[in-house]
């Protein structure tokens, strides 16, 4: 048996317990939310909204849409946020970055989130405008850091606020001790609850939320779920976030670049087993990356229960 059947067969061993546990517990204490970005045409505005309704009727916690680089999606973040919050059920949440706005411009559009009846912010700070591998240099008149974001926030309105968490450490931070200052700052600053980077083991997140815990953090910290089955494109987000892509998981999807539908699988199962171990253990908060498709966040919903309370359209 070659390595890669032999990891494909010890993970479907693994995967069957706990993923079956989980299918059957009570979700009543479960917490699920998703993430989208706002559509660049027309064929991916219809995908999105496909993918939104499908996700409704699962009752999230919560949405959130993404903010490009620099603010570059500015306008089609707020156009989704907005129409989410007049045409569905669902509580969206708008990302918002310090990365190139004025502080006048981030009270403008915090004004109109809030106009719009959006009472919830991901506030980031965002990557350089010239990409990620650049040094990041705070703008001369706009917030420097997220948590100065997270303070102007709370200033402007009582918004509730989500910041972001890495189970791995940011790339850019020296030490945990930095790591952990930087968390307790924006949590000092106003923030309810703080959405991790991905991963792909639940030990690095039980061992991240040790470290929250033991500096005295106690708001809900929450795992973010990665569902991209284009390992190319996974691979290259987590070289860019700093993110460690194990070797049997690397083994998992060799030789499948053609091969849609067995990737589609495999990433399925992979964050099923991933969002089962961690209920295992006790975590009832899940974030999930849903790349604007509906079936594999629908899959892990699922897995969580959530199909039990499901509405009817």
């Amino acid at each position: 048996m070659n390595t890669s059947v032999a990891n494909t067969q010890r993970f479907v061993d693994r995967n069957l317990g706990p993923v079956a546990r989980t299918a059957h517990a009570d979700a009543s204490d479960v917490h699920v939310s998703y993430e989208f970005f706002p559509p660049k045409s027309e064929a991916m505005e219809e995908r999105l909204w496909e993918c939104v309704r499908k996700l409704e009727r699962l009752g999230p916690d919560f949405v959130s849409v993404t903010y490009g680089a620099g603010g570059s999606t500015r306008k089609r973040t707020h156009r989704t946020v907005t129409r989410m919050a007049a045409e569905t059920s669902l509580r969206p949440a708008a990302h918002l970055t310090c990365v190139g706005s004025s502080r006048d411009e981030i009270k403008q559009i915090a004004e109109d989130y809030w106009t719009s009846g959006v009472r919830h912010i991901v506030a980031l700070r965002g990557d350089p405008p010239a990409g990620i591998d650049q040094s990041y240099k705070p703008a001369g008149d706009g917030f420097s850091y997220s948590s100065d974001l997270v303070a102007g926030l709370k200033e402007y309105h009582d918004f509730e606020i989500s910041v972001s968490a890495y189970p791995e450490r940011h790339p850019e931070s020296p030490s945990w001790d930095t790591e952990i200052d930087n968390l307790k700052r924006k949590i000092d600053a106003g923030a309810s609850r703080a959405i991790t980077q991905f991963f792909f083991s639940p030990d690095t997140f039980m061992r991240f939320q040790d470290r929250v815990l033991d500096a005295g953090i106690n708001i809900p910290i929450v795992p973010g779920l990665m569902l991209q089955p284009n390992f190319s494109g996974l691979r290259r987000m987590a070289k860019m976030c700093g993110v460690t892509v194990p070797e049997w998981y690397e083994d998992l999807f060799e030789g499948l670049d053609d091969d849609v539908d067995t990737r589609q699988l495999l990433t399925a199962s992979l964050a099923s087993e991933l969002t089962a171990e961690l209920h295992d253990r006790g975590v009832r908060h899940f974030h999930l990356y849903t790349l604007n498709r509906a079936e594999l966040a629908y899959a892990v919903s699922r897995v969580l229960g959530l199909h039990n309370r499901m509405r009817t359209p």
